[in-house]
């Protein structure tokens, strides 16, 4: 009996309980905010060679930050500067015949000009125009291998950590194949959705309030909203609101930091005070 009697006093204080936390709930949910979950969405990039050749040297570790413009890797240069001094030389070469040519061309056709026929005129004209052609040529080539030797070395292209470090010192590389994954700094952005009742509340810039589970605050506004309607991700909400449609959004942090990871679940507060951007 007295169990009984235990029972309903404790269903009792357990129905006081839930009431008093859902009506305060109730009281103090703010009808101008509306509250959104996603995640942290950073860009990578894959750093590598614009040319074949061996690694020399890979300069930082996995977890490295890294600033615009620092080097990141080397490969071996010596046949790059080969292929530089033989294009050097071969453009001179022609530079000094070209200019031979030219003071020959011009003695004969000006201090005597009715020495030559013109046919032989002719001739020496086209000729000297072949070889003005192949001096842009050379130059050409020379200024091909002097970029392919400037891309036997990466430069970071914009602030951000390393993820991966994928190659070390002595491999052999095709062009392109990737050294590093690069986590950047900036742009990061909240990749949100929003249902379509809430789609009129919202605009292209709103101010938002971006928070972590850690309570660390972040400022950002709303970048992007998608014009097409699509139904819930699986990873979004709950599996009833799976068939309901929602618009994407891409809300960007405007002061983000390392502390921001990839995928990392956050909520974001969007103020309705001022609807439409009015």
């Amino acid at each position: 009996m007295k169990i009984k009697i235990y029972l309903i006093i404790g269903l009792i204080l357990l129905l006081g309980v839930s009431a008093t936390i859902y009506f305060s709930k109730k009281n103090n949910k703010k009808p101008n905010e509306l509250i959104i979950l996603g995640n942290v969405d950073i860009r990578q990039v894959e750093l590598g060679f614009r040319v074949f050749g061996r690694v020399q040297n890979v300069l930082f570790d996995e977890g490295d930050e890294v600033k615009e413009g620092q080097l990141m890797a080397v490969l071996d240069k010596i046949p790059y500067e080969e292929d530089v001094a033989k294009a050097q030389a071969q453009y001179e070469s022609i530079d000094f015949d070209l200019k031979n040519f030219e003071a020959k061309f011009q003695k004969r056709t000006q201090v005597a000009p009715n020495a030559i026929s013109k046919e032989d005129y002719d001739d020496s004209f086209y000729n000297l125009q072949t070889m003005r052609a192949k001096l842009k040529e050379a130059k050409a080539q020379l200024d091909s291998a002097l970029t392919n030797y400037e891309d036997t070395q990466i430069f970071c292209p914009t602030e951000g950590v390393i993820l991966s470090r994928i190659r070390e010192p002595g491999s052999i590389l095709i062009q392109g194949e990737p050294v590093y994954t690069l986590s950047i700094k900036s742009p990061v952005w909240i990749r949100a959705y929003v249902s379509e009742p809430n789609l009129g509340k919202i605009y292209f810039g709103m101010p938002a309030t971006i928070l972590t589970d850690s309570n660390q605050v972040y400022k950002g506004h709303i970048g992007f909203i998608s014009p097409v309607a699509e139904f819930t991700p699986k990873n979004v909400e709950t599996l009833e609101l799976r068939t309901d449609l929602v618009y994407r959004l891409r809300v960007i942090v405007d002061n983000p930091d390392y502390a921001l990871k990839q995928g990392m679940p956050v909520t974001v507060k969007l103020q309705l005070n001022k609807q439409n951007g009015k």
